[in-house]
């Protein structure tokens, strides 16, 4: 036999598409040639796997080989292809015979020596062979745990070229995964450690019930980081559906925690200010890789000191706030990430940042001006909470522990607002209020009473806000409600929200 075939997996973005890896083994001058868009690090495939084929006590077929990676049209990148590669050639060549692989994905890198190593991206694959039908997959031990998440598959592993060889002409069992330790969440900073500030409290609180974006402005050391970095503590644990999507995206960045545990807590993602637009939204040459806005998908992307950013770095986050995605387009094709976060911006107010605030403030009205400027008005009006924190005075500081809530009590209120707001849109398949589109707030039968809305309405009018700003705002009134355990928005939630986005409840 001089040709065979082992199904293997490629991935472009976050999906996975099934590629079938032929090999043609004819006369001629002694040769490897791989076809189907392959990448610079497939190419190089052909002496990883002739060494490995050697050193695993096989001999390499002294012939012309052909690799075709099908559908030939589809990018083809990494190197998860090399086993695969290496089983076809072995089988063209008489060598193996394929009745044991047959509907059975492959999937590892080789080392010279033969060896099986991990790569990135397994749960993604995996994903991708089970929605096509695939119920066994033979993958790296190192990442066989990781694979074993998606149900309906037998996952079994692989160390070496040596012993996937064994399988196949001896039906040597292959190896288990091995479940590693459970994965215990180190408990996080709790949000009594934030004293005072509490309007800055209630804004985060509403942030998490809705999933809302949220600005925090105010001088150094008035807690602006220890609201964010606490907001993670009060959000609802990730459901199964939203956990594949976060763990594929940490498998596919090489992030994932050992163990092959699914990520159940909402990432945190805090990229330092001089972090590039690559690095923010994602790109690299190649294969565009997911950057610090997927891996906060369904968590929190919270950007300290938001004006130091450069200009480009905060615009490329306008589209994915409302899309809830990234299309990021290279030479070789676009790619496409999830990015439904939550945006934390905190911010000075002035470029001297004195911790008493304006009352010593050094800064002139321009220089005020021009700093906070760098936060474009279009980024800002998709910012649905905006909160200004004034200085912690000594009493605050001071406050007796234990007269402050904790981030498990407000979790407790989030979680029930969130499980009234699924209820209520589940038939229009949103989960949470910041989900729902504007016309359908101002629609019956979810539109709110005029004289309920007489304030927005008025604000609208005179251009104090957009109608984005509007459309905000009524989500916000909802989320108000949800918390205190009402039906519907009132009045007083609607001011509420006025208060939260403009500082004035008028």
């Amino acid at each position: 036999m001089s040709y065979a075939k082992v199904l293997s997996v490629g991935l472009v973005g976050v999906a996975g598409h099934l590629v079938e890896v032929e090999a043609d083994l004819a006369p001629g001058l002694p040769a490897m040639v791989l076809s189907g868009l392959p990448d610079t690090a497939l190419h190089e495939a052909r002496d990883r796997v002739r060494a490995a084929v050697v050193n695993s006590g096989r001999s390499w077929p002294n012939r012309r080989i052909t690799v075709n990676l099908l559908p030939a049209t589809l990018p083809k990148y990494g190197s998860a292809f090399d086993l695969a590669i290496a089983t076809a050639v072995l089988a063209g060549a008489g060598e193996l015979p394929l009745a044991a692989l047959d509907g059975v994905l492959v999937i590892g890198e080789l080392g010279l020596d033969g060896s099986v190593r991990p790569v990135r991206g397994v749960l993604p694959m995996v994903a991708a062979a089970a929605r096509a039908g695939i119920d066994r997959v033979v993958v790296p031990a190192g990442n066989a745990a990781e694979a074993a998440v998606i149900p309906g598959v037998r996952v079994r592993a692989v160390d070496t070229l040596h012993r996937l060889i064994a399988y196949v002409r001896e039906g040597t069992p292959l190896l288990d995964p091995e479940p590693g330790p459970p994965l215990v969440a180190a408990p996080g900073p709790d949000l009594a450690d934030v004293t005072g500030q509490l309007l800055a409290r209630r804004a985060l609180e509403v942030t998490a019930a809705g999933a809302h974006h949220l600005a925090l402005l105010g001088p150094p050391g008035a807690g602006k980081t220890m609201l964010a970095e606490r907001l993670p503590s009060i959000l609802p644990e990730l459901d199964d559906d939203a956990a594949l999507e976060v763990s594929a995206l940490h498998s596919i960045a090489g992030l994932l925690p050992p163990g092959g545990q699914l990520i159940r807590r909402p990432p945190f993602q805090a990229p330092h200010h001089t972090a590039s637009v690559a690095s923010l939204v994602g790109g690299g040459s190649g294969l565009a890789r997911p950057g610090a806005l997927s891996l906060a998908h369904r968590g929190i992307l919270f950007l300290d000191e938001s004006p130091e950013f450069s200009k480009a770095s905060l615009e490329s986050l306008r589209q994915p706030l409302e899309q809830g995605r990234i299309r990021l387009t290279r030479s070789h094709g676009s790619t496409e990430y999830p990015a439904r976060v939550q945006l934390v911006l905190a911010a000075n107010p002035c470029p001297c940042a004195k911790p008493s605030g304006d009352a010593h403030c050094q800064c002139t009205p321009l220089a005020r001006r021009r700093y906070l400027g760098r936060l474009s008005g279009p980024l800002l009006d998709r910012i649905d909470v905006r909160v200004e924190l004034l200085p912690v005075r000594a009493v605050e500081l001071m406050e007796t522990a234990g007269l402050v809530e904790s981030s498990e009590t407000v979790a407790a209120r989030v979680r029930a607002a969130r499980a009234a707001a699924a209820a209520r849109w589940s038939a229009q398949g949103w989960k949470v209020n910041a989900e729902v589109p504007g016309t359908v707030l101002r629609r019956p039968p979810w539109r709110l009473p005029a004289p309920d809305t007489a304030a927005l309405r008025r604000r609208l009018d005179d251009g104090t806000i957009s109608a984005r700003g509007f459309d905000r705002l009524l989500r916000i009134a909802w989320s108000v409600a949800d918390l205190d355990g009402r039906d519907r928005p009132t009045a007083e939630d609607v001011a509420e929200a006025l208060q939260l986005r403009t500082g004035d409840a008028t």
